[in-house]
């Protein structure tokens, strides 16, 4: 009779384990967005959720990974950048949690302050539409150009009416911005880009966009997959208060926690 209740108990821990242990695929850009989720990852382990992480070069290959069923979730885009894609390429991908902020900088080897930009100066922002108008949009914020009314998110430069300093821009890879700051007079530059550049986004930038709502990054998932369990405990774990705590210790105000 032992034997057997201590079999019957063995077999029925084993089943639990294997129905509550699950592993998943999330796709992350190199960087921040990489870094926070082997945090949470940690977390994920303890709630009987393995994560899997899958990092990306670039902005356009892990919606379509999310999208052909390769990743079960991806951390590296803000909800502009999403609803931009969903439109544009017709994937069925929806976000179930925000997570960070990464407030774009202006950065120059040229000059010390917007104000010293010279008539005619050049500079460098993204060539993807959502964070090519996020770049724009700044530049706008801080006064060096204007747009036609009703312009949108997706400003372009086709879209500036105002243009004192008679500003030239040259659309650049996001990845490539770093580099250009050689050849240009300043470059609008994406966080995650500027500290794989050894930049500090929270000293280094002459200007520094505000902790605008419309770009908090999230956590996409297919939209068949939103109410599955390990989405649910994805979230808790990102939303966790140990996963805050080591962004605000490690990022010091570069990445800003969104929840």
């Amino acid at each position: 009779m032992k034997t057997l209740l201590l079999a019957a108990s063995i077999a029925a821990l084993l089943s639990a384990g294997a129905a509550f242990a699950e592993t998943i695929k999330v796709g992350v850009s190199a960087g921040p967005h990489a870094q926070i989720m082997e945090e949470v990852k940690k977390v994920a382990k303890t709630k009987g959720l393995d994560i899997e992480i899958l990092e990306f070069t670039d902005y356009v290959i892990p919606n379509q990974a999310l999208a052909d069923g390769d990743l079960q979730a991806n951390s590296f885009q803000h909800q502009p950048y999403l609803d931009n894609q969903v439109k544009d390429r017709g994937f069925k991908l929806v976000s179930i949690a925000k997570t960070v902020n990464f407030p774009m900088g202006i950065y120059s080897k040229k000059v010390k302050t917007l104000d010293a930009l010279k008539d005619g100066a050049s500079v460098a922002i993204p060539n993807d539409p959502t964070n090519g108008g996020r770049a724009l949009l700044i530049l706008a914020d801080k006064g060096l150009i204007k747009f036609k009314d009703g312009a949108g998110l997706k400003v372009t430069p086709a879209d500036v009416v105002e243009n004192p300093k008679h500003l030239s821009f040259a659309e650049l890879d996001a990845a490539q911005l770093p580099r250009s700051l050689d050849d240009v007079d300043a470059a609008v530059i994406n966080t995650n880009y500027a500290l794989e550049a050894g930049l500090d986004p929270a000293k280094d930038p002459i200007a520094r966009e505000g902790e605008k709502a419309p770009y908090i990054n999230v956590i996409a998932v297919r939209e068949q997959d939103k109410d599955q369990p390990w989405a649910k405990t994805l979230v808790e774990a990102y939303h966790s208060a140990d996963v805050k705590a080591f962004i605000v210790a490690k990022f010091k105000g570069a990445v800003v926690p969104a929840w």
